[in-house]
């Protein structure tokens, strides 16, 4: 065995000896170039030539430096692992020049490991229940355990589900820290746990310290987000806990006992295996300065494993983004001109693989495949003292008379003018759950071109701010992004510049109508986003978010979530394709500039508080809609969008095979679109092309394929204490800074003169509790204020994103009353006096319209509207103006019809019409989420010696209240207005 074995070394350094002496020749043909060789096998002692190699980079390092800068040099580093003993840094007197670069590059792309680990030569005994154990090396420290080169996972609970990559943390449980858990600890000191934030932006994670003495969990940390709110209740996890070490490939080490505990797969031969531990947080450092960096430099077909995870060390907040971030990676450049990493492997690295920190210029990450990170895959990050006015929070204000007034940059200690390029890059977030693919912040003209990115727990490519633009996105194939999070895109950006305001319709705006340069100060130069692919499943494909601007956006292929620009100036978009949706304005400008033409839409656009008609100046126009809907580019002609725009069939080529380019006689044409190539997405390099994924690419929306859509409900607008509500869609909670699933009210416009505004309420304020219960919806909002009654009430707003409290003593309320017979009602009795003349439009069936002010109740439909009617009005004209206390109604449960759902409104003039517009909204009654009763009695109530307004005339607007025949209205009995102030108690 001892002859085989040396025969078999001895063939293989022969191997690589030809191989290094062919490199040889070939670079002995270069004038004035030195080559140095390494090998697992050589000798730092050894001269570092062909035949005797050095065996560690740090001595090739060393002997570089006698020719570095004079004469090309190239470390040729032979295959093997190499365990880096300390982070190999290099620093000014290793650098290269133009003329004579440094090279340092693996025989064999992907043949040779910089490890920042240790191998172990364990000895395994069977423990119990499939666990095994063995004896580790005193003060060992282990962050992560590798077996065969594949990170396995500590011990945690829940378990781990491959299952369900969508899942927090692919598996999350809200006991998972709790006191009963933590009941069956022994000792958690040293375990973790990790919690996405309230509203699903990123996570948190936290150090446990150990126990209370009440048996609650002590623990420290949550820095790792800059939109503090705390945990999320439910999507928590807990690693390293000793007793949830119950699922195969999961471990725990015991450093007081010096043990590490293993339960392997059931295929994995301990005896055989490769034991791997980490030990180092940067692998590689360049280290320099603005005025003395590290220059032309190359690392080359490298495979960097083994770094340590930095999730507690992620404490730096960036510039009001919703990110804080560690300054740091496997590669870490600082300093630097002209380094490049290229060819070259990342493999599982616990944070981030490549960080760009400060002052670097043309950096180059070339034909990388990075994977598994445990936080972001390459960072541009510059200095916070290179901005103007930097603000960290999110809430924090400049005071904009005061602003420096100076475009651009303080000083130059930022990343510029770099590149990535022909990158395969996914897995990204695999322990951090705020990460991107490329993460660009504080940097200029930063390109990110011919990249895959994919399997993102948050961002393909982020861009936290308008610092300072320039920036290229091109040819790019991003997918399968926000996977574990919420609100964000495959594409997303942030521009909360020095001009911009947490109260920025406001203060912001303001400042930018007297001076239009303001949004350009930072965000000096135009980013570019052009002929790539996205796909964004839990948010949308591309989002330009708070106040970003001066953005290109061209030539992209959109297949899920569409386009979304929030507040900014100058963005323009043109010749894109939204598969399956379309565009999404939320919160705008006045007078932004935004242009939004030549695009192919296939849904009508959805804004948040948008359009509007304090949001002009601005073209949205000639695009196309794909729908059958004629209509769809007709919906906000009011505000000038879409005049020119036309609804019909593109004719794309072959969308089920993912081609959207448009036949000859496509009539994209007439509204100026352009033909874009839809084979040039992603990564080049044929060895990564050929293990790179692709997005799935959806059918077309069915009802493309209906020759007559249906008519759209007409909207049942709402009112609280005569502000308007608006229930928001899940994409529409972006603009409250808010998640779907904690969700609330908006309130969309309160009047001057409605008893919102005199409680201080805003349009604009999102509500989400009331005496400290929350409600996420307009329905929980209805059911929960009949039982508050006519007390003060302590209100939970979301205004500009941030929550505050408002206090109420005196508010108009609801009352309902519910009984099982007519002559039950003891709070709303029935009236006794005929108090106007009533009419309906439209007209009503069943019985006659006078039955509803005679005073009785009966079990019948009462003067119903018809099933599918949306727009039924009862009028009462009360014949002179009165101050009026109350407003009731009482109906019947014929056939499930005794919900009300219905608006009331107001007016004083001698004939207002039936236009609501000319009547005042007074408040919504909806006791659909109360239990049904055969009578239902329900009313709306001035607060004591207050009344609801002097009116002449009161309108019921009522909607459906079931589902059946299109959808049925309320079986009203009668109706009733009161003019005294009531002293009724609830």
């Amino acid at each position: 065995m001892k002859n085989t074995h040396s025969l078999g070394t001895h063939l293989r350094w022969s191997v690589f000896y030809f191989a290094l002496m062919l490199l040889s020749v070939l670079a002995s043909k270069r004038l004035h170039a030195a080559d140095l060789y390494v090998a697992v096998t050589g000798n730092d002692a050894n001269p570092g030539t062909v035949t005797a190699p050095l065996q560690s980079l740090a001595a090739a390092r060393k002997a570089a430096r006698a020719f570095a800068g004079k004469e090309a040099v190239t470390v040729f580093v032979a295959d093997g692992v190499y365990y880096l003993p300390e982070t190999l840094v290099f620093t000014p007197e290793d650098s290269g020049s133009k003329e004579h670069p440094v090279t340092y590059r693996a025989v064999n792309e992907g043949g040779v490991v910089l490890s920042g680990g240790s191998k172990l030569d364990l000895q395994w005994q069977a423990y119990r229940d499939g666990i095994y154990q063995a004896s580790t090396p005193a003060g060992l420290v282990i962050d992560q355990l590798f077996i065969n080169g594949t990170s396995q996972r500590m011990a945690r609970y829940p378990n781990y589900d491959a299952a369900n990559p969508t899942a927090p943390y692919q598996g999350y449980a809200a006991d998972a820290c709790s006191k009963q858990r933590a009941a069956t600890w022994v000792e958690p000191t040293g375990g973790y746990i990790h919690a996405m934030h309230r509203a699903n932006w990123g996570g948190y994670h936290y150090l446990i310290t150990g126990k209370k003495a009440d048996g609650e969990v002590a623990y420290e940390g949550g820095w790792q987000n800059n939109r503090q709110s705390g945990m999320h209740d439910e999507f928590r996890m807990v690693e390293n806990i000793f007793e949830e070490l119950d699922a195969p490939g999961e471990w725990f080490h015991s450093a007081k006992t010096n043990t590490l505990y293993y339960q392997p797969a059931a295929d994995t031969d301990l005896s055989a295996a490769t034991v791997e531990v980490v030990r180092l947080h940067h692998l590689i450092e360049f280290q320099g300065t603005l005025d003395s960096p590290v220059r032309f430099i190359t690392l080359s077909r490298f495979v960097f494993r083994h770094a340590a995870r930095t999730f507690m060390e992620t404490k730096e907040p960036l510039l009001r983004s919703d990110w804080a971030i560690y300054r740091g990676g496997a590669v870490m450049l600082t300093g630097t001109e002209n380094v490049s990493i290229v060819d070259s492997e990342f493999d599982q690295v616990g944070g981030n693989a490549i960080f760009v920190n400060n002052y670097n210029r043309r950096t180059l990450v070339k034909g990388c495949h990075i994977h598994d990170v445990g936080a972001s895959g390459v960072c541009f990050v510059g200095d916070p003292n290179s901005v103007r006015n930097p603000l960290f929070e999110y809430g924090q204000k400049n005071e904009l008379a005061s602003i420096d007034r100076t475009p651009g940059p303080k000083t130059e200690n930022y990343p510029a003018n770099s590149i990535v390029a022909d990158c395969l890059i996914h897995g990204i977030g695999r322990v951090e759950r705020q990460p991107a693919g490329v993460l660009i912040e504080m940097a200029m003209e930063i390109t990110v071109r011919d990249c895959s990115v994919y399997d993102c727990a948050r961002a393909g490519v982020n861009i936290g701010d308008g610092c300072w633009g320039g920036h290229l996105i091109e040819r790019c194939d991003v997918f399968d992004t926000v996977l574990e999070t919420h609100d964000h895109g495959s594409f997303n950006s942030w521009g909360r510049d020095r001009y911009w305001r947490s109260d920025h319709l406001e203060a912001s705006q303001k400042a930018v109508d007297a001076e239009p340069t303001l949004p350009f100060l930072d965000a000096m130069k135009t980013t570019v986003i052009r002929n790539s692919r996205w796909r964004c499943d839990h948010g949308w494909d591309i989002d330009l978010d708070d106040g970003s601007s001066n953005y290109d956006i061209y030539n992209n292929l959109l297949l899920h979530g569409g386009l979304k620009f929030r507040e900014g100036f100058r963005r323009r978009a043109w010749n894109n394709i939204t598969v399956n949706n379309g565009f999404h304005p939320h919160v705008w400008f006045n007078n932004s500039k935004d242009e939004v033409f030549s695009n192919i839409f296939m849904a009508s656009h959805s804004g948040a508080r948008m359009p509007s008609d304090i949001a002009k100046g601005k073209r949205v126009d000639g695009n196309l809609f794909f729908s059958p809907n004629a209509g769809i580019k007709d919906q906000f002609l009011q505000f000038g969008w879409d005049v020119n725009s036309i609804a019909a069939d593109p004719m794309f080529v072959d969308p089920a095979n993912g081609d959207f380019r448009v036949k000859e006689s496509s009539p994209a044409f007439e509204i100026g679109f352009k033909n874009f190539p839809m084979d040039q997405f992603g990564v080049k390099k044929p060895t990564l092309k050929v293990i790179a994924k692709s997005p799935v690419v959806s059918p077309l929306h069915e009802e493309l394929q209906h020759s007559q859509p249906a008519k759209p409900p007409t909207p049942f607008d709402m009112f609280w204490l005569g502000a308007k509500l608006k229930q928001p869609n899940g994409d529409e909670y972006s603009a409250f800074g808010v998640s779907p699933q904690v969700g609330g009210v908006a309130l969309e416009y309160v009047a001057k003169s409605s008893e919102a505004a005199e409680y201080g309420l805003k349009s604009g304020d999102l509500i989400q509790g009331v005496n400290g219960k929350p409600f996420s919806n307009t329905s929980q909002l209805f059911a929960e204020m009949p039982t508050v009654g006519s007390a003060p009430i302590k209100l939970r707003v979301v205004r500009n994103q941030q929550m505050m409290e408002l206090s109420i003593q005196q508010h108009s309320f609801v009352v309902i009353e519910t009984v099982s017979t007519a002559t039950d009602f003891k709070i709303l009795p029935i009236p006794t006096n005929k108090n106007g003349t009533l009419t309906a439009k439209p007209n009503t069936n069943n019985d006659p319209l006078e039955t509803l002010l005679d005073g009785k109740l009966s079990k019948g439909f009462g003067p119903v509207f018809s099933n599918g009617a949306q727009d039924g009005i009862y009028r009462l004209d009360l014949g002179e103006s009165k101050s009026i206390a109350s407003i009731t109604s009482w109906s019947f449960n014929q056939g499930g019809r005794g919900p009300q759902r219905v608006t009331l409104f107001g007016s004083d003039a001698v004939n207002p019409g039936w236009n609501l517009a000319d009547f005042k909204p007074l408040g919504t009654i909806d006791t659909t989420g109360s239990p049904s009763a055969e009578f239902t009695a329900a009313s709306l109530q001035a607060a004591t010696g207050k009344s609801l307004g002097t009116f002449r005339w009161i309108l019921w607007k009522v909607s459906p209240v079931t589902s059946i025949g299109g959808g049925e209205n309320t079986a009203f009995q009668e109706l009733s207005v009161e003019f005294e102030i009531s002293t009724i108690n609830n």
